[in-house]
């Protein structure tokens, strides 16, 4: 499962949601700034160094990235063959550190601290039309419904599986997504209810 807040005696976990919202953006600037392995490189060790600060260990990040590793390797496929294998190699340092940082954002910091926090940032935006309380539930919903939907991905392959269909994207693809939608409707229904 992907991000979901992991309680523990960390400096990290300590920090205030907005500091650490400010850092990932910052960060996710600066990361697609880099142009070369290297520093992308040094990057990754330090956001893997974050882990250890947060007393998160090995398993829990490999557990955050492990379900991202067949869209890296199509985005550096993708940049491989389009461009040449240095730009496919920065292409997936560059997600996999942004998918390591939003994780750990998500693993040190209580939902409700975040939306909270979102919705504090948000206020100054309600003069030109942004409902500040919408952007947090749509936030909150897709924070939740991301472990959903792998956890429907990984259903959906093992079913493919034991038909002997697991090689075909096509029979992996269409019954994610009709399911992802039909429950979306399902949300859908259930906020209208609540208006």
């Amino acid at each position: 499962m992907l991000g979901l807040y992991v309680p523990r005696p960390s400096p990290l976990h300590a920090l205030k949601p907005g500091p650490k919202l400010l850092a990932l953006l910052l960060a996710g600037a600066g990361v697609f700034a880099l142009r070369s392995p290297g520093p992308l490189l040094l990057v990754l060790a330090a956001v893997v160094g974050l882990y250890s600060v947060a007393r998160l260990g090995g398993r829990v990040l490999w557990g955050q990235l492990r379900p991202t590793l067949a869209l890296l390797a199509f985005f550096f496929a993708v940049q491989a063959l389009t461009v040449n294998v240095d730009s496919g190699v920065v292409t997936v340092l560059r997600f996999a550190v942004m998918i390591l940082l939003a994780s750990l954002l998500t693993l040190t910091t209580r939902t409700s601290d975040l939306l909270a926090t979102l919705e504090r940032a948000l206020q100054p935006l309600q003069r030109v039309g942004v409902n500040p309380e919408k952007v947090s539930l749509a936030v909150s919903l897709t924070l939740r419904f991301i472990p959903v939907v792998i956890g429907i991905v990984a259903e959906v392959r093992d079913a493919q599986r034991a038909r002997g269909l697991d090689g075909s994207v096509l029979a992996l693809a269409v019954p994610v997504i009709i399911r992802t939608l039909r429950m979306a409707d399902d949300i859908a229904d259930a906020i209208d209810a609540r208006s």
